[in-house]
């Protein structure tokens, strides 16, 4: 864990649960494209740019999920590295007490305020094209979380943030953690049809063709949808919703799982109402649940 790749002329990652991506831009000078989940995991990473000789300067972050940034404070505090989120990532960033809230639907108990799921706070700025060094582009990868994002290298090098769960994950999960079901769709469409020398997902193996993987996130998306759609077909309410997907998906309970699989599974909804492909009504002061097919 933690061990360097070169994957291009300029371009590295380093392995770690969330991969952080490098970019060597002279001899001396490196940025990240994220930072990993936690305090050790920027003490690891300071510890291998040392060891190269290595000067950060700047960090790239995809998105505000806290395995993304939590080595941002660590890294910023012992370097003066700049740091940078996009758009609604930006304030998760610099605030990072918003993820557990957003996802509890309030204040977050004591059991959701850990470093899983709230980072240290870091001095992120909003993260444009115009603050990208040369030869580094931004990729709109929105989905999974508000407004994610990917990057591709000079040297064609495609880092691909959450958008892909590897099928290990997802064939022992079945639910993968996401914010807007549709645009995750769209963006999956759209990374169907890149070209790259290699792509680096942060949750599975690199890879030169990503369409096979990008194809079966997509069914898997399908027939999660289509599995809450059969839960449905009786009206029911959201907890005994999640409780049968626990249930049938072999899944254990806790408050962690509990908010990211009932923030996804809302998200679903939505999805599905929107569609008008489920009927969402109020009887006798409970929110139900049906599908309309």
């Amino acid at each position: 864990m933690y061990e360097l790749h070169r994957v291009g002329e300029r371009s590295y990652y380093i392995q770690s649960p969330a991969k952080i991506g490098l970019i060597r831009l002279n001899d001396t000078d490196v940025c990240l494209i994220d930072s990993g989940n936690d305090k050790d995991a920027g003490k690891k990473v300071l510890k291998l740019l040392n060891a190269n000789g290595w000067h950060l300067t700047a960090i790239y972050n995809t998105h505000s999920n806290a395995d993304h940034i939590g080595g941002n404070a660590y890294l910023q505090k012992q370097t003066g590295c700049r740091i940078y989120a996009p758009g609604i990532e930006c304030a998760f960033t610099r605030f990072p007490l918003l993820e557990p809230s957003f996802l509890y639907g309030g204040f977050p108990l004591k059991e959701l305020r850990h470093k899983f799921l709230m980072a240290q706070e870091s001095g992120a700025l909003e993260l444009t094209e115009e603050v990208l060094p040369k030869g580094l582009s931004l990729i709109r990868l929105p989905g999974h979380f508000f407004d994610m994002v990917g990057f591709r290298t000079e040297d064609d090098v495609v880092y691909l943030a959450d958008c892909l769960s590897s099928r290990e994950t997802l064939e022992k999960y079945q639910i993968g953690f996401l914010y807007d079901v549709n645009a995750y769709l769209e963006t999956l469409e759209t990374v169907m049809d890149m070209q790259a020398a290699v792509f680096i997902p942060a949750h599975a193996e690199p890879a030169a063709d990503i369409k096979e993987l990008a194809r079966y996130n997509m069914d898997q998306v399908h027939k999660t949808a289509e599995k809450i759609l059969s839960v449905c077909g009786t009206p029911i309410r959201f907890e005994a919703l999640l409780k049968r997907l626990f249930d049938e998906y072999g899944l254990a309970m806790n408050f962690e799982q509990y908010v990211l699989v009932g923030s996804t599974v809302r998200s679903y909804l939505a999805y599905l109402a929107d569609a008008k492909r489920l009927r969402a009504e109020f009887v006798e002061n409970e929110l139900l649940w049906s599908s309309q097919e």
